[in-house]
């Protein structure tokens, strides 16, 4: 059975964007590029309406090729449960006030027991001095919190 993958917007939006002129972000674009297109296919693979939202927006040539680029992954729904854990995600201040949707992924992921968060998120999602936090806080909601990680962090080549 295949390890299940919720791509958080940030995956999404690495893998179709022009090439930037940061060689930070330019170096995760391409890891991204190189994820999709060789290791995407050992996983079983989710987004939300969250993501299609979020990739929705923006310049409309742009969110096109993100959308055809999803356009076969099935998306999960953002249920009462989702909702409650992100409420409790916020009110225990594990993220700030304003980063509902990053923790709706959070939520949404944990909720539908997802193996992993895949995500460039480090500042709210993938940041080391706070996901050990979300992840207790996850499991004493009575859920298991996926491994929060970037594309570069999960998967690779085999023949290396």
């Amino acid at each position: 059975m295949k390890a299940s993958v919720y791509i958080e917007s940030s995956v999404i939006s690495y893998c179709v964007a022009r090439t930037s002129q940061n060689l930070i972000v330019a170096a995760r674009q391409a890891i991204t590029q190189e994820w999709w297109k060789s290791d995407i296919k050992r996983y079983t693979c989710y987004i939300s309406a969250v993501v299609e939202r979020e990739i929705s927006a923006g310049d409309p040539e742009a969110a096109k090729q993100r959308q055809k680029l999803i356009a076969e992954i099935p998306s999960l729904q953002v249920n009462e449960d989702a909702q409650d854990l992100t409420q409790g995600l916020l009110s225990a201040q594990l993220l700030p006030i304003g980063s509902v949707d990053d923790a709706l992924h959070i939520a949404i992921a944990s909720v539908h027991g997802m193996d992993y968060l895949l995500t460039w998120n480090f500042k709210h999602i993938n940041n080391a001095e706070t996901k050990g936090r979300i992840m207790t806080f996850v499991e004493k909601s009575g859920y298991r919190c996926p491994v929060l990680c970037s594309p570069e962090e999960l998967g690779g080549s085999f023949d290396d």
